[in-house]
């Protein structure tokens, strides 16, 4: 777990790090509930190509999105060395494939850097901010506005 916060400089928050490809990516560690092995998905008949389809995770139904498709990094081939993050998000369990777990960041407010505006609103939505620590570049995923669709089906 690597901290580096500044003390003094905003709130302390721990992020779950991953990688997509050769990206690295951060989501709130309160939203995750579990990190699995990559389990194979029954697909679902017309959802979009990012939702690989559907788990039981111990008796419920779990929709997996491969977010490397739904950020625009091309769709994922799975294998067993990638994992699903379980995540919350508003009211609803979603799983989230990623090709790795990297670490547990925790960090404050002002490491977080503003998005820069890059004429593209799919970035805009989906990365809150950039943090630039120990030579990295991780980009801060808000994931109920990237998963609109799936915060509005529990309302």
């Amino acid at each position: 777990m690597n901290d580096v916060t500044n003390p003094g400089l905003g709130e302390r928050r721990e992020l779950i790090s991953f990688r997509i490809g050769a990206q690295e990516f951060c989501v709130d560690v309160m939203s995750v509930r579990e990190i699995r092995g990559w389990t194979l998905a029954t697909p679902l008949p017309q959802s979009p190509a990012y939702i690989r389809g559907v788990i039981n995770l111990r008796g419920a139904v779990l929709p997996i999105v491969d977010l490397s498709g739904l950020l625009g990094l091309g769709l994922t081939e799975p294998t067993a060395r990638h994992v699903i993050i379980v995540a919350r998000i508003g009211h609803r369990m979603v799983g989230l494939l990623v090709d790795a777990v990297s670490d547990i960041l925790t960090v404050t407010d002002n490491l977080v850097q503003a998005t820069p505006d890059v004429g593209c609103e799919t970035v805009k939505t989906a990365v809150k901010g950039i943090i630039a620590i120990e030579g990295r570049m991780i980009s801060l995923i808000q994931l109920d506005s990237i998963l609109p669709e799936l915060e509005a089906e529990a309302a």
